[in-house]
């Protein structure tokens, strides 16, 4: 199986910034799309930005501009550089990612893994 775990999250005054951190481990073999999804109380999880193995990458319009999303290959992990944070962007953040894991004897198997989730808090 793979594991994601997050890291980063905190709490920030409104125009600052911070990073937050993914590293999926496990027996990977390939990783298709990795991404930041975050939900809000009483909201529904909503895409925040994704990148695919190839570096093209896709942001919530709410975040253009602000946020950037970039991985490492090598080392299977992605980042979420958030800048001139709001107060609206006061949720938990959770990383995703799909793709193939050596399953031994059942060879290659997909899989699409969710982190457990980082909260980032931004006061006015």
């Amino acid at each position: 199986q793979v594991q994601l775990v997050e890291s980063g999250g905190g709490l920030m005054t409104a125009g600052g910034s911070l990073r937050l951190s993914c590293a999926a481990s496990g027996r990977v073999l390939t990783i298709n799309r990795m991404g930041w999804y975050r939900q809000a109380p009483g909201k529904e999880r909503e895409l925040v930005a994704v990148i695919t193995s190839g570096s093209t990458t896709n942001y919530a319009d709410s975040v253009k501009g602000r946020f950037t999303i970039s991985r490492d290959n090598a080392k299977n992990t992605v980042n979420l550089q958030m800048n001139n944070l709001k107060p609206v962007d006061t949720a938990d953040y959770y990383c995703n990612a799909d793709g193939t894991y050596f399953a031994g004897i059942s060879g290659r198997r997909p899989f699409d893994a969710w982190g457990q989730g980082t909260l980032v808090t931004v006061s006015s």
